[in-house]
């Protein structure tokens, strides 16, 4: 039900900006190939060295003008995350709202792309695949409980900044490089000692058309 809401939620903040917008906003799809990884600490301060775990995206956005070659970018996505940790894959699935600001300029017969912003995402399952063996799901919860499994639950809520370029041709059709860093740390609260930090971080490709 939380999960729902907060899907929601963000779903009526993309409609919102529409509406404010109304006529002047335009409509695009999306979706790429992105890498991912879950950088931070253990407990006793040593760093984690997780390897890099390959995803996807898919979404939309709308753009609105907000000055002379300045646009504002909401949109709505969905981002599988996550890491190689050890011999298994951690796929953490997230619905994510980026709110970027986008510069274009003229170049060619096109335009030349330079955005960031903030995001925010939420989780909304996942799963551990071992090299051998069955699979088991990812939890999304505040604190771990009793007989949960450690890197099996992550706290739900994220928000980090993103960075991108790419170029828009006249056609609508574009392609995109962006870089993500998430702000927040989602390993869970275990009510011990164990202090360990954990934020996604990642980088992708996307294409995806203008209407």
């Amino acid at each position: 039900m939380k999960t729902r809401l907060i899907v929601l939620i963000m779903i009526l903040m993309l409609c919102g900006s529409l509406a404010i917008a109304r006529n002047k906003a335009s409509f695009a799809v999306l979706g790429g190939v992105n890498y991912q990884n879950l950088n931070g600490k253990y407990s006793n301060t040593n760093k984690l060295r997780n390897d890099l775990l390959m995803g996807y995206h898919v979404g939309v956005n709308i753009q609105v003008p907000i000055a002379p070659e300045i646009y504002f970018q909401p949109g709505l996505m969905y981002a599988l995350k996550g890491a190689k940790i050890s011999n298994a894959k951690y796929k953490l699935s997230y619905i994510e709202l980026p709110l970027n600001v986008v510069y274009k300029a003229s170049l060619g017969s096109g335009y030349f792309m330079l955005g960031f912003g903030p995001y925010m995402a939420y989780g909304i399952g996942g799963k551990v695949v071992p090299e051998s063996g069955a699979s088991s799901d990812i939890s999304f919860r505040k604190s771990m409980e009793p007989g949960d499994v450690p890197l099996t639950v992550y706290k739900p809520f994220d928000a980090g900044g993103n960075i991108l370029f790419g170029y828009e041709m006249a056609g609508g059709l574009f392609i995109q490089m962006d870089a993500q860093l998430g702000m927040l740390n989602i390993y869970p609260e275990n009510g011990g000692s164990d202090i360990s930090t954990m934020k996604n971080t990642g980088f992708g490709l996307s294409l995806g058309y203008r209407f």
